[in-house]
């Protein structure tokens, strides 16, 4: 069973203005019995208050993944990827490049995405875009390579 938590970063949502459905679509596309939703928080574009929660996901909670949502685009506000590299030890180009190339199928905006991933400790931290439709493509992309991303971080190896 992997450890999920679930970090929405969203001024409008954390203001309560907006309903966190990006939020939402991640937790609806993890199945039960493989995963965990260990923790889902909602904060707004603040680089600490993003750094803050990523921190505890990984070093208190100690979960397996983080997924963020929002805040990875272009905006004045959209800090996300800024925060996650700042709390990685190292990053994983590919599951952002992996989101990103298979986003340009659909739409050339995806190119304007500065969503990263990479490891705090044994936390795998992943940016997500905000839209809960672009939300479910790239969880699309990526749910199939996360047990053996697990297992390498465990130590596993190419098995």
């Amino acid at each position: 069973m992997m450890r999920v938590a679930i970090l929405t970063v969203s001024d409008s949502c954390a203001g309560q203005k907006r309903q966190d459905v990006s939020g939402q679509t991640i937790r609806g596309m993890l199945p039960a019995d493989r995963f965990e939703i260990c923790e889902h928080k909602i904060v707004p574009d603040e680089r600490v208050d993003i750094q803050r929660e990523l921190v505890h996901f990984a070093d208190e909670l100690k979960v397996d993944v983080v997924f963020t949502a929002g805040g990875t685009g272009l905006g004045p506000r959209d800090v996300t990827p800024e925060a996650t590299s700042a709390v990685c030890e190292r990053m994983v180009p590919g599951l952002a490049e992996a989101i990103r190339q298979e986003g340009l199928k659909k739409t050339k905006n995806a190119m304007l995405s500065r969503a990263v991933a990479g490891v705090r400790k044994s936390t795998l931290i992943i940016n997500l875009p905000g839209s809960p439709k672009a939300v479910k493509e790239s969880l699309e992309v990526i749910l199939g390579v996360l047990p053996h991303a697990m297992d390498m971080l465990a130590g596993k190896g190419h098995e």
